[in-house]
């Protein structure tokens, strides 16, 4: 029976395209980083590479060091939900670093746990700092990106949950239902529950930069050790060698490609003349003749640049090459702060959509006037600028000077509350 019109718009016909098979997303190209592969090779950039790993790690400390807090109109709300973000076995902190592993993997899931609170039990499924026998969050663990069985994804390509195959644990398969748990993206395009990793743009520039930095390696080992050379009878080269003359050959190979200068370095090699008094092994060290005809620090710099560059950090590499001015890294500064403000929000808008509602209605609250996870400015404030603005409006009559405009001025400064019991 054909839909009716009033019935059709209710309906989902299209999909979003996402590329996915059953439970396994296939949206990247590239053989290295998908599925597991792909989350080894992002988690090596992020332990290896110096300036990805501080790249990473001025994002993490800014958005830790946000004042979080929970602000809404219906005062009891507010106070119970503030309650219970300080009130988790895991620190807020620490909770905060677990989430940040979406910028590494593009995602990060984390399981919701409840706990009645009767106060300091002793016991982790109840423990509290309150004994009012309300429902509040325990913990919200991270489920390692690497333990990834598949999704969970409807007809409509809607996420319904995870899951996990923990290698460690031994205990099977674990479906984590997407009602019992939170998903933090950093984007949600086709709503890919994968995300998008903020090292994939990287990755091209740190491949390459590795491959470099190893062959700079060995190059300056041989420069330093010389190439070595061993001489032997054309005959121990032959397709007729005796097995004693191959065996004698495979041990000066090996002893050419083991050359090394360090504290322990000695060749002992054997002293035979033929009848002419000239040596039939040898071993010489070929020094070289000349420069290199690149300049692999500055291909490394180059690359150096391009990775910070995808995580619009390249104001951390202002002055590294005696390049770069105030102005320049001043407006890199502000593009990168927007960044981070933008990864905050993200958080924020995951916590208020799912884990608030979640929490006040399993306590039969009230969800009318929903209270919300907030933060402080990511930026610093320029006191010199705003002062020079407010008095140039003030002057100007624009704007009058009263005691709101004083505590928001105090707040911006960091400054003590006016004592207003010395005024009286």
């Amino acid at each position: 029976m054909p839909e009716s019109k009033e019935t059709l718009g209710f309906l989902e016909i299209g999909s979003s395209g996402l590329r996915r098979s059953g439970g396994y997303i296939n949206e990247e190209f590239l053989q290295n980083l998908q599925g597991v592969k792909g989350f080894k090779v992002y988690r090596e950039m992020h332990d290896n590479d110096p300036v990805i790993g501080a790249m990473l790690y001025a994002i993490d400390k800014v958005i830790t060091r946000l004042e979080w807090h929970v602000e809404g109109e219906d005062a009891r709300t507010v106070e119970f939900v503030e309650e219970c973000l300080n009130d988790m076995s895991d620190s807020w902190d620490s909770t905060l670093q677990n989430i940040l592993s979406m910028l590494v993997y593009g995602w990060s899931f984390h399981e919701i746990v409840y706990k009645i609170r009767r106060g300091h039990t002793g016991d982790p499924k109840t423990q509290s700092n309150y004994a009012d026998n309300r429902i509040g969050w325990r913990k919200w663990p991270v489920r390692a990106q690497e333990t990834l069985q598949e999704w969970m994804i409807d007809e409509h390509g809607g996420i319904q949950g995870l899951i996990q195959m923990d290698p460690s644990s031994g205990q099977g398969l674990a479906r984590i239902p997407m009602d019992k748990a939170l998903l933090f993206r950093t984007t949600t395009n086709r709503n890919n529950p994968e995300g998008y990793s903020l090292l994939r743009n990287a990755y091209r520039p740190w491949f390459y930069k590795r491959r470099i930095e190893e062959i700079e390696a060995v190059g300056i080992e041989r420069d330093l050790a010389g190439l070595p050379m061993a001489y032997v009878p054309p005959e121990y080269l032959s397709s007729t060698a005796t097995p004693q003359q191959k065996a004698v050959l495979q041990a000066i190979t090996e002893i050419v490609q083991n050359v090394k200068r360090n504290e322990q370095e000695g060749i002992v090699f054997p002293a035979a003349y033929d009848e002419a008094g000239n040596r039939i092994f040898d071993l010489t060290l070929l020094s070289a003749s000349g420069g290199r005809q690149f300049d692999t620090g500055a291909v490394i710099q180059r690359y150096d640049h391009r990775i910070a560059m995808s995580l619009l950090s390249d104001f951390l590499l202002l002055g590294s090459d005696r390049v770069g001015s105030f102005s320049l890294g001043a407006a890199k500064i502000d593009l990168w702060t927007l960044a981070v403000d933008s990864i905050a929000k993200s958080i924020a808008e995951v916590v208020n959509q799912h884990a608030i509602p979640r929490l006040l209605k399993l306590n039969a609250m009230r969800v009318d006037k929903l209270p919300y996870l907030t933060y402080g400015q990511v930026s610093s404030i320029e006191l010199g600028e705003v002062s020079d603005f407010v008095s140039k409006l003030a002057a100007a009559g624009v704007i009058m000077p009263d005691t709101v405009l004083e505590a928001h001025m105090r707040s911006l400064a960091d400054l003590p509350e006016p004592d207003t019991e010395s005024l009286m």
